[in-house]
């Protein structure tokens, strides 16, 4: 045992979880990556899976393909489905909870399908529980399917403007890639990347190839392409310190990515 875990061990006798001491000698232990090998993947619910076999199909194909080299953690969007959702349980007055298990649900829906998609192939899907699972999956077939939206249910921390669950597919992907220590992050939408303004409606917009999650927010484009709050979990990360946003439609961009090209566009904790 070295001196900082020693260390570490004496304070967490004697201090409260919260002492400034304690945290920064927890800050100072060795970090551990679990999975740093495996790349974690978020397919868009409403830029792919909505689209039906047109864009799945594709995708499937190029998922089966990568994954003789590549090591994937597949999270699903919730999409259009989950939207309508939030729109009618907005206007009925529930709360933030109960909204995050209704986007949970389509979110489940979508890697249900995607991994009956992939199920020949022997890449199967996870619920949470099953998480714990998932090493042993990648060492056997090197891929596997979950739900992207992070498992809060009625106990997310609500927005302070609204009721939409803050905290969605773009997050909960993140969180699992953080956590686990993953080498990658890639999302997967039917966008190059990141504008200067919304692409399906400006032609005068800007593609963006690079950018910090600073430069976003000043620029007021942080809730452009990803969930606002995966921005300041990013800045926060220990790990994942950079993410890619690529367009799945293209053929070959999602593999492309995995071997570590710039693709689409990169967005920097710092």
């Amino acid at each position: 045992m070295d001196q900082t875990t020693t260390e570490l061990e004496e304070l967490l006798k004697q201090k409260h979880l919260t002492d400034p001491e304690l945290l920064e000698a927890a800050e100072r232990a060795e970090d551990f990556r679990i999975l740093p090998d495996a790349t974690v993947v978020k397919i868009g619910g409403q830029s792919l899976i909505d689209r039906g076999r047109a864009a799945v199909y594709p995708l499937v194909d190029e998922i089966v393909a990568a994954r003789k080299d590549h090591k994937m953690l597949i999270g699903t969007g919730a999409g259009t489905r989950a939207r309508h959702l939030y729109s009618i349980a907005a206007g009925l007055n529930l709360p933030a909870g109960v909204l995050s298990q209704l986007g949970a649900s389509v979110a489940n829906q979508n890697a249900a399908m995607l991994g009956q998609l992939l199920a020949k192939h022997g890449i199967s899907s996870v619920d949470n529980a099953a998480l714990s699972a998932v090493p042993l999956y990648l060492a056997e077939v090197h891929a596997v399917v979950f739900s992207g939206m992070p498992p809060y249910g009625l106990w997310i921390r609500p927005s302070v403007d609204n009721v939409i669950p803050p905290y969605r597919t773009d997050a909960g992907c993140f969180l699992v890639a953080e956590q686990f220590g993953c080498k990658a992050m890639v999302y997967v939408k039917d966008e190059n990347g990141l504008y200067t303004d919304n692409p399906k409606t400006a032609k005068h917009a800007s593609f963006i190839p690079k950018i910090s999650v600073d430069e976003m927010k000043a620029k007021g484009l942080h809730d452009s392409i990803l969930e606002f709050p995966m921005l300041d979990l990013l800045k926060a990360a220990r790990h994942v310190r950079q993410v890619q946003v690529v367009n799945g439609l293209v053929p070959g961009n999602l593999t492309r990515a995995l071997a570590g090209e710039h693709v689409g566009t990169i967005i920097t904790a710092d």
